[in-house]
């Protein structure tokens, strides 16, 4: 037998990172940008409403005239029913219409700004979170969120709109039998503050459950070929089947919950159309009212009820939007870089490091002490060091991706200087180590670094990038590549990056190993092309001597 503190355990609400006034806040915010097709999805319901109510009044019409109850004609009330139905129709295809066209639109812009808004946000804390699990969260709880607020929340309008209406429709044919119909309602009440609990912390379960299988998923396919060279194809499976059995259990246990809730709640239900049906039968058996008025009992009775289990939907809908808004803002938590129009300054540019310091924790030993560089306007430099010496550190302070924790980074040319910032980062001509290139055409490709590059802008950087071979593609810039441009050699991938960091109009260049995969012929001529621009100033990141033999100086991290 169960013990008291067990029963409590099952209604316990975990502590929520976000409070429900901040989330609805956030949901508020949201809403603002989707008002359009709410609005039209509520309107659309109560017009729905009323055409239903409207039916319940012609079919007892209908009836009681058919039953001489009322004078009248029987075609002309069969009329009236069809009228009636029509106008459903155009009802639900627009429903259907409004769901289908603009809420797909809300969904495409809700995801746009969720991209923009990580996009924009500082790097720092990008790595926290597996990109598996932020593709489920642009996916799923987006999806969540969109659906609760554009048709969700308005069909709760016109739901309470119908049972409403019912209410008040039946109360005025039989005061005692309206009451009987809704006295399932506060035990639903007193019981939903305790089935949100519960569901929201199975929900939240559930969804990182999801997210875990999402980032194995992930991982399997990007690493598919280390995995089949380890020969650990049956290790991956098993823990995939391990996360997956992990989400069914929870699932079970949502499910599980779920539907004894409902059994509790439509037991009620279903008593109360019983005893509505009795009374009617009993009414009409002392001939207190008509056929048609049964029948219109019967109706209202549906019509009452069945928003009343609508709105029982409405707690797990709630359960459902609150777990996804959390998750959502959590992709929020990190702080915008600063934003503004990029600050462009003349060629050529220098930067200086003064006294630099940084740490990614404060647990850890700072990975950059009293740094002082000096990287010259038209200069080439070459950066040395080992394994976690900190040269990544110091890319992402010369890209402004982080920031000095202590002394200062400045941007200069001959005419003036200024604190480096994001905004500065128009300056910069970055190649970063390994395969950087994305499914899609050589010309997609190529500008990502200029969105309205020329063909002959195209060609000519790739021939500094020593990319010639592009020429003989099936289709030139057209030539269509896989993930992380498959059917290209690594060094294919690497001069092709390198091509599409020169279309960039950006003074530094700055290049993380970015010639490792080239043979000493083609290096040597990238980098003649290279240095053969006197207003470009060069970073090499590297441990190939051949580059530091073009390099004016060195700069070695220990």
């Amino acid at each position: 037998m169960r013990s008291w503190s067990d029963i409590k355990n099952v209604f316990h609400h975990p502590d929520s990172k976000y409070s429900a006034g901040e989330i609805f806040r956030w949901l508020w915010k949201v809403w603002k940008g989707n008002r359009l097709q709410a609005t039209l999805n509520a309107t659309i319901g109560l017009v729905g409403v009323a055409l239903s109510l409207c039916m319940v009044w012609a079919m007892q019409r209908a009836i009681d005239t058919a039953s001489g109850a009322r004078n009248g004609s029987i075609y002309e009330a069969v009329a009236v029913m069809a009228f009636i139905t029509l106008c459903e129709f155009g009802v639900g295809i627009s429903r259907t219409w409004i769901k289908n066209i603009l809420g797909v639109r809300a969904r495409n812009r809700m995801q746009q700004q969720t991209v923009g808004r990580l996009l924009r946000s500082e790097w720092r804390g990008r790595e926290a979170m597996h990109s598996g699990d932020i593709i489920n969260r642009l996916e799923t709880d987006v999806n969540h969120v969109v659906n609760f607020l554009t048709e969700t929340l308005p069909s709760t309008i016109s739901t309470l709109a119908m049972f409403i209406g019912a209410f008040f429709y039946l109360l005025q044919m039989d005061a005692w039998l309206a009451f009987i119909t809704i006295a399932i309602l506060p035990i639903f009440m007193l019981c939903s503050r305790f089935y949100i609990a519960k569901m929201r912390e199975l929900s939240r379960k559930v969804r990182e459950s999801d997210s875990f299988i999402q980032n194995l998923l992930t991982d399997t396919m990007h690493h598919r070929m280390l995995i089949k060279t380890m020969e650990a194809d049956e290790q991956m499976l098993s823990r995939l089947e391990g996360k997956q059995a992990e989400l069914r259990k929870r699932v079970r246990q949502r499910t599980g919950f779920s539907v004894a809730s409902n059994l509790f709640l439509n037991t009620g239900f279903s008593l109360g159309y019983l005893i509505a049906f009795l009374w009617g039968l009993v009414r009409m058996s002392h001939g207190t009212i008509t056929f048609g008025a049964m029948t219109a009992f019967l109706q209202l009775v549906f019509r009452i009820q069945g928003p009343a289990r609508e709105l029982t939907k409405l707690a797990p809908a709630f359960v459902s939007v609150f777990t996804s808004a959390e998750r959502l803002m959590e992709l929020e938590e990190v702080p915008e870089e600063q934003q503004g129009e990029p600050i462009t300054m003349q060629a050529p540019c220098g930067v200086r490091f003064t006294n630099v310091g940084y740490r990614y924790t404060q647990n850890q030993q700072p990975t950059i002490t009293h740094a002082n560089y000096d990287f010259k306007p038209g200069s080439c430099t070459a950066i040395l060091g080992e394994t976690g010496a900190g040269k990544t550190t110091l890319i992402r302070l010369l890209l402004a991706l982080i920031k000095p924790q202590e002394g200062s980074i400045t941007l200069y040319n001959a005419e003036a200087e200024q604190p480096l910032s994001p905004l500065h980062r128009c300056n910069f001509v970055y190649v970063p180590q390994g395969n950087t290139l994305l499914s899609g055409t050589l010309r997609d490709n190529l500008r990502i670094g200029a969105p309205h590059a020329t063909d002959e802008q195209m060609r000519e950087a790739l021939r500094l990038a020593c990319a010639q071979f592009a020429d003989e593609l099936p289709n030139g810039l057209d030539t269509t590549f896989g993930e992380q441009g498959g059917g290209l050699s690594e060094g294919q991938a690497q001069r092709i990056a390198i091509a599409r960091a020169l279309l960039r109009p950006g003074s530094i260049i700055l290049l993380d190993e970015a010639t490792s995969a080239l043979d000493a012929d083609t290096e040597r001529q990238l980098l003649d092309n290279l240095l053969n621009n006197q207003h470009k100033t060069v970073i090499f990141v590297t441990h190939r001597q051949a580059v530091v033999k073009y390099c004016d100086q060195v700069i070695n991290i220990a």
